[in-house]
């Protein structure tokens, strides 16, 4: 009798700890999450609910205490998600200092997080954007940005509250996924290599006619593609456009989902949206991101530019 009540005690500890993991998982979410799928696990302990909206150098708080989704805190960007390293503008921070301040807003293995953009134009989502590729390197799995915004859920009539919610603090522990960030030097040497360098930014910067006021040169990495991410977004709809769409807006070049690709922009932000689209969207899985991007890039006169700028160019910028 006592090797029997033995036997089943030691099957009833097998069993409680085969469920644990599972108990202690994050729901599944896909990369997009819809505001019905949100409506109805909203309530969860599991889900937390980032409000990251904000306007230009402006917070977005004022916005955010008039009203937001239920239950959601407020992750200001770029707040803690960026930092400068010299003059090197927006570059991911110091795990630690990752580590410390999601730990602070209630992150854990154990919840979803759901990014709650605007819903106004693609900038602004690619904020979303560069959050979720944050969590992802930093090896949070259980990420995702909700479809539309907050935009889409006042158009549904959706529920509001207003006033500040208290974050409760919680563990997080990161696990980093290299392959999803790249240095100047990493780029450098990829350049040598069948990896395509894709650059996200508008057709005049790429072409040397225009720039970021922090980058010191004009024009884009030698034999880098042009894929300004704003194609991408439908601004009538405040969303991105459905993955149909999407795989026709992708050129020939990358139709390859096993080609490696480098996303780069300015700053990391604007790549965020290309990088968010061709891995997490259309399942490119050999794609990685450059933060220090073109400002980086063009502080160091011993890499190569590319540029279409013309004399002509300089004497107009020179008299504007």
């Amino acid at each position: 009798m006592a090797l029997l009540r033995h036997i089943i005690g030691a099957l009833a500890i097998a069993v409680v700890m085969a469920q644990a993991p599972a108990a202690m998982a994050a729901p599944a979410v896909t990369p997009l999450v819809s505001t019905d799928w949100l409506a109805a696990n909203l309530d969860r302990d599991d889900v937390l609910v980032l409000d990251i909206r904000s306007k230009g150098a402006k917070s977005g708080e004022e916005d955010y205490l008039k009203g937001h989704i239920p239950g959601a805190l407020r992750s200001a960007y770029p707040g803690y998600w960026r930092t400068n390293r010299g003059s090197v503008t927006g570059v991911l921070p110091s795990v630690d200092k990752l580590e410390a301040a999601l730990s602070e807003l209630g992150v854990s293995e154990r919840k979803a997080v759901v990014i709650v953009p605007a819903g106004t134009d693609s900038t602004e989502f690619g904020s979303a954007a560069r959050i979720y590729w944050t969590l992802k390197y930093l090896g949070h799995e259980a990420v995702a940005i909700l479809d539309g915004g907050h935009a889409a859920w006042v158009a549904e009539k959706r529920p509001l509250e207003t006033g500040a919610v208290t974050p409760h603090g919680d563990m997080f522990v990161a696990d980093i996924q290299p392959e999803l960030l790249v240095s100047t030097s990493d780029v450098a040497e990829r350049m040598q290599s069948s990896a395509i360098l894709v650059d996200g930014r508008p057709e005049a910067q790429f072409s040397g006619k225009a720039k970021h006021p922090n980058a010191t040169r004009f024009g884009r990495i030698p034999g880098a593609q042009s894929l300004d991410q704003a194609q991408f977004f439908d601004a009538a709809h405040g969303r991105l456009k459905d993955k149909t769409t999407l795989a026709s807006l992708v050129p020939p070049t990358l139709a390859d989902a096993n080609v490696e690709i480098v996303s780069y922009c300015n700053t990391g932000h604007w790549a965020a949206t290309n990088w968010f689209v061709l891995r997490e969207v259309l399942g490119h899985k050999n794609v990685t991101l450059y933060d220090d991007s073109m400002v980086g890039w063009s502080q160091d006169e011993a890499l190569p530019m590319a540029s279409e700028r013309s004399m002509l160019d300089d004497i107009k910028a020179w008299f504007n």
